[in-house]
């Protein structure tokens, strides 16, 4: 695992987290039968939010993204991207470890969802995420405070 950090986000941000989840998302998008080159992009542009978001860096250069937005009595994990190069690295798990144990020390509940077939879901189980419901496209996803 590199050197890693995670630092507040700030609006200027926006594009290179568009970009990355266009990268990042493109497969499994592709596969379900729903990449578009813009949409991918724009929807991260209309729920891109800085100040629930934070940027993963790692040896000080931009490498992910992740948001932990609060909403009725829970918190959402979303815009969880990390560079495809460092993905399997470790990183993912620790920066999803961190955020964790802040929830927990709340007692805040996290959900998710996570497209079909991704690979992410496997990660998300090993933190203690389980299946809420599920439809053709998304996998919506809880965990409960430990």
């Amino acid at each position: 695992m590199g050197d890693w950090d995670i630092r507040p986000a700030s609006g200027s941000d926006v594009e290179a987290v568009a970009e990355l989840r266009a990268v990042v998302l493109r497969a499994d998008l592709e596969r379900l039968g729903r990449y578009d080159a813009q949409r991918v992009r724009q929807r991260l542009r209309d729920g891109f939010d800085p100040a629930h978001t934070w940027v993963i860096e790692v040896g000080g250069a931009f490498a992910g993204c992740v948001a932990l937005r609060p909403a009725e009595g829970a918190h959402w994990l979303e815009h969880f991207y990390l560079a495809q190069s460092l993905q399997g690295s470790g990183i993912g798990s620790a920066v999803l470890r961190r955020l964790l144990e802040r929830c927990d020390r709340r007692g805040v509940l996290v959900r998710l969802n996570v497209l079909q077939g991704s690979a992410a879901r496997r990660l998300y189980e090993r933190h203690g995420f389980s299946v809420e419901a599920e439809d053709a496209v998304d996998v919506f996803m809880v965990r409960k405070a430990g």
